[in-house]
């Protein structure tokens, strides 16, 4: 239809990326599970974890510990919970 956009649902892939690691960092059968930007790097079988990480840093949805561990900050736990784990 000419009224539909068809890019309306799509995310970028770097923002589905990052998603992905915040969703890592919230799971709810973990409580709040702390990370390190190596262990982030091979479970989302990227390179380029760092990138998703500090991306997440800047808009307040993790922090990062000064010995490189990552944990969700609670915007971060809050942005999960209301849009849920969706995948």
């Amino acid at each position: 239809m000419p009224d539909e956009d068809p890019n309306e649902d799509r995310l970028h892939p770097l923002d589905e990326l990052e998603r992905n690691v915040l969703y890592l960092l919230t799971q709810p059968e973990d409580g709040q599970p702390l990370w390190s930007v190596e262990d982030i790097g091979r479970e989302m079988e990227s390179d380029e974890a760092i990138t998703h990480v500090c991306a997440l840093h800047r808009a307040g949805l993790v922090n990062i510990t000064s010995d490189g561990y990552v944990f969700a900050t609670r915007a971060g736990v809050r942005v999960t919970q209301l849009i849920g784990h969706v995948v």
